[in-house]
């Protein structure tokens, strides 16, 4: 059996060891659930709605496609992907956040893992996730359970937000994800922790394998085309094509 591909080293100065790293991210999703949507804009340089419906678009969502958007935190994929298709399914391994995207996003909503979905082999045209990759344990697991519940020909896209390569390029988006958002997430919620989420979240970004070790898994886990297109230097959409 293969070993675990994690998308970054254990950050130990959140959790103590890879073993914790699931309830650590488990928690400090669900306690800062209710203020997510006010300062993910922030976070994506204040790319909304329109930037994710054209990296739908992009990755090939069509009308009348079922997708699954998965790790969908309070539903701003899903909800970009309801303006192109009716059949939207979401899944996140946070209650707490599907319990607060709920008003906003009125889909099907299943609380899972994404290393062991409770779907059937072959049901979905498309998968979806946007910027968690980098909260997952294993890309091996997930991108072959991804292949699993594809059926042939079907897609995937991963959005993801990646290192420049730049010095200056990174040091904006370190002073930005790394200082300004989590002020501002602290200021407008008043809590700590949506504090630490941010400050967690550029971590996981400044520690997560290349893409091309990401371009591979997806190759291994047996999907072809598989392509990175990148816009603003930052913003990655990774496509691929079940065999």
């Amino acid at each position: 059996m293969s070993s675990a591909l994690p998308p970054h080293p254990p950050l130990d100065k959140y959790y103590e060891g890879a073993a914790r790293r699931e309830r650590f991210v488990r928690d400090i999703f669900d306690e800062t659930a209710e203020w997510y949507d006010s300062i993910i804009g922030m976070l994506s340089f204040g790319s909304g709605g329109l930037y994710r419906r054209m990296a739908l678009e992009r990755g090939g969502l069509q009308r009348g496609m079922r997708l699954l958007d998965l790790a969908t935190g309070t539903g701003v994929v899903a909800r970009a992907a309801s303006a192109i298709t009716d059949h939207i399914v979401t899944a996140d391994a946070s209650l707490g956040m599907l319990l607060a995207g709920r008003a906003k996003t009125r889909l099907p909503a299943v609380e899972a893992k994404a290393e062991g979905l409770p779907f059937r082999g072959g049901v979905f045209d498309m998968v979806s996730i946007g910027y968690a990759l980098r909260h997952f344990a294993d890309l091996q697991a997930v991108f072959a359970e991804f292949h699993r519940i594809l059926r042939p020909g079907a897609k995937i896209l991963i959005l993801e937000i990646t290192r420049p390569r730049s010095r200056f390029g990174l040091a904006v988006l370190r002073f930005h994800l790394n200082r300004v958002v989590p002020l501002f997430a602290r200021l407008r919620s008043g809590s700590r922790d949506a504090q630490k989420l941010m400050h967690y979240f550029w971590d996981t970004i400044d520690s997560c394998v290349p893409p091309d070790t990401i371009l591979s898994a997806l190759r291994a886990a047996g999907f072809d085309d598989v392509r990175r297109h990148v816009e603003l230097g930052v913003f990655s959409e990774y496509t691929g094509v079940k065999r």
